[in-house]
């Protein structure tokens, strides 16, 4: 990637910004998973309810180590996740006591993905930390599938868009029970 388009998203990024980003099969908007506001800002652009919760996405699993309380996880379950990364595999696991609401919603888990998609791996062992990552588009409505598409659906109200592709997948990523391998939305 372009040292200068990561430098421009890092710095929104680090200031609280709301970005655009292509991941395997849709365009994200992603910001710091550790600032409130920048997440409640990402939430009111979506106009998606805080109860329904965040994915986080990240380089690798260390990343996701600071959330998650892997301790919760069934005997065998973890090796079963960690052999479905990096790819386009969501799993929800149990995050840690002190993970704030604005990630994990009404829950006491949390969604969690270590992405196959070279920009956004990047981007994340950049900033240092996972980043949020939810479809780029209005709750209810189609994600945007290519930068051009989410300019013109949310592009006003985002400090960045990163120019990428998308993987050619047809359908965001699968999302699975961390506990139990239950399938909660098919890919």
């Amino acid at each position: 990637m372009n040292a200068n388009i990561l430098q421009l998203a890092l710095t929104q990024l680090r200031q609280g910004g709301v970005i655009g980003y292509a991941t395997e099969a849709v365009f994200g908007l992603g910001c710091d998973p550790d600032n409130g506001a920048a997440v409640q800002r990402l939430l009111d652009i979506k106009q998606r309810p805080i109860e329904k919760g965040l994915v986080l996405v990240a380089a690798d699993i260390s990343q996701l180590m600071p959330y998650l309380d892997l301790s919760k996880l069934p005997e065998g379950r973890l090796s079963e996740i960690l052999n479905t990364w990096p790819g386009p595999n969501t799993w929800v696991i149990p995050a840690k006591p002190e993970v704030p609401t604005w990630l994990k919603g009404r829950f006491d888990s949390l969604a969690v993905r270590v992405t196959a998609h070279p920009q956004v791996r990047d981007l994340c062992l950049a900033l240092g930390k996972p980043l949020v990552s939810s479809s780029a588009n209005i709750a209810g409505q189609p994600p945007a599938r290519s930068a051009v598409e989410l300019e013109q659906q949310l592009g006003h109200k985002l400090d960045y868009i990163l120019p990428g592709n998308t993987q050619g997948l047809a359908n965001p990523s699968l999302i699975r029970d961390g506990g139990t391998g239950a399938v909660l939305r098919p890919a």
